[in-house]
């Protein structure tokens, strides 16, 4: 079917109540707390789309394409669709071994979720909600984790070269096996006490590298946080 420019809506501005072809494609679109209807979503493309908080429990939603859509606990779904296993992105998600690379996930709730392995390199994670998840072995480099609530959390042999930590709640999370901290930024970071003294034993190629984009050495962000204990 050819294409008409003066019809076209670019998918990231498809609208629930205005589907005019089908299969849907809602890449990237914004369906926050909206109520979908009985919407045709079978062979749906809804990447990237966020729906959180949206009502979808009267749609067929069969072979639905949900890579990196963001869900929460007030997304109604149909009964028995299980969007936990189907590559989206919210509370209890099965994303191991993920590639959600540079993704902007802030303020994500990722409570109960296992992101063992998951590329994170580079993503956006302010504000995210992390507690008493598993990140071993994820790539956190150059990841962006300001205000982020990671208690309990365990870091296993993560990566978290160049991240920022900024003010993240670190309380009871787990760092004694991190891969790398080179260029870290811990800046503010609550419940680090227990750790201060072991991280400042690593070796000085991790604790002075300079990172350019907090403007800090992960030893500078350390001994800060010492002198406030």
């Amino acid at each position: 079917m050819d294409l008409n420019i003066s019809t076209w809506t670019p998918p990231e501005n498809a609208s629930p109540d205005q589907m005019m072809r089908y299969p849907v494609d809602a890449r990237g679109a914004d369906w926050r707390n909206k109520d979908i209807g009985t919407i045709d979503l079978k062979g749906a493309n809804l990447c990237r789309a966020d729906l959180r908080g949206a009502n979808l429990s009267g749609c067929q939603m069969e072979y639905v394409d949900l890579r990196l859509a963001k869900y929460d606990n007030k997304t109604q779904l149909p009964e028995g669709f299980n969007i936990r296993t189907s590559g989206a992105i919210g509370p209890g998600a099965q994303l191991n071994g993920a590639f959600l690379n540079n993704a902007d996930l802030r303020g994500i709730d990722l409570r109960k979720g296992s992101l063992m392995g998951t590329y994170l390199s580079g993503a956006d994670l302010s504000g995210a909600l992390l507690d008493n998840i598993s990140l071993a072995g994820a790539d956190l480099r150059h990841s962006i984790l300001r205000g982020a609530m990671c208690r309990g959390t365990r870091f296993g042999t993560s990566e978290l070269n160049m991240a920022d930590l900024r003010g993240a709640d670190l309380t009871e999370a787990n760092l004694e096996t991190l891969e790398s901290i080179k260029g870290t930024d811990f800046s503010m970071c609550k419940g680090m006490a227990p750790h201060i003294e072991r991280l400042l034993e690593r070796p000085a190629i991790e604790l002075d590298h300079w990172n350019p984009l907090t403007r800090s050495t992960t030893r500078s962000s350390l001994e800060s946080l010492r002198l406030e204990t």
